[in-house]
């Protein structure tokens, strides 16, 4: 039986992932080095200011991990800033932004189906189970991609009854979600189901089959199996 647990990354190489990250950041983001130095260096020079006044040394190493802490901080919203802006209008985009939201490894809070309706024209939707309950997550043009989810929509309803169903169009439009507040507005919906109904609504569901064309599952840009995993290693080690 092939083993459940995941695959650990070593120290060298999850150190290879963040570079290969910086390297890809900072090649479309000129302010991520100053920005980067600022969030280290003055929480440490105030800590280092604040101890030299007041002789209370053991502030210096507090200062030290509040300096780190930023510079992490400020690298992940650089990270997602530039990630967003490469893959922002590719199919499959808004799946890839969802699965590398942090505190999701191996899909234990959310779980994603790709593409269970695609257009010849690469419309498509794409199923997410997760605590508020199953999401309709559409891309593409609204006048070809809705009859598609109402499509999924019945398919759903045919195995779900009790379970709400919410439709998300991502987009820049007005009645559209944008790609990168994606995250933010599913976290905000209400939680109907518990952790535990999530994995079983999504088992329920997977007997619905009809195999798709496939898709990218995710455009990222160049190195982005390094980005997505240095990512999830550093919301791992906060």
């Amino acid at each position: 039986m092939a083993s459940t647990n995941p695959e650990k990354v070593g120290f060298r190489q999850r150190i290879r992932q963040i570079i290969q990250v910086f390297q890809f950041v900072r090649g479309h983001d000129r302010l991520i080095v100053p920005l980067m130095l600022a969030a280290f260096l003055v929480p440490l020079l105030v800590g280092v200011g604040v101890a030299w006044f007041t002789s209370l040394w053991v502030l210096i190493p507090l200062a030290v991990l509040i300096a780190v802490l930023a510079t992490l901080i400020v690298f992940s919203r650089r990270v997602q800033t530039a990630t967003y802006a490469q893959v922002e209008g590719q199919p499959g985009a808004a799946l890839a932004v969802l699965e590398s939201m942090p505190g999701n490894r191996n899909q234990k809070n959310w779980k994603f189906t790709p593409a269970v309706q695609i257009s010849q024209q690469q419309d498509v939707v794409h199923r997410v189970v997760g605590r508020p309950g199953v999401i309709l997550l559409a891309e593409g043009a609204p006048h070809r991609v809705k009859p598609l989810v109402n499509q999924e929509r019945k398919r759903v309803s045919r195995v779900l009854t009790d379970v709400p169903v919410y439709d998300v169009l991502v987009g820049e439009d007005d009645d559209k979600v944008s790609i990168r507040k994606l995250q933010s507005h599913l976290q905000k919906l209400p939680k109907n189901l518990t952790p535990g109904q999530v994995g079983q609504v999504a088992q329920r569901l997977q007997g619905l089959g009809g195999a798709r064309p496939p898709i990218p599952k995710g455009p990222m840009p160049k190195s982005a199996r390094a980005m997505k995993g240095a990512k999830q290693q550093m919301y791992r080690g906060r």
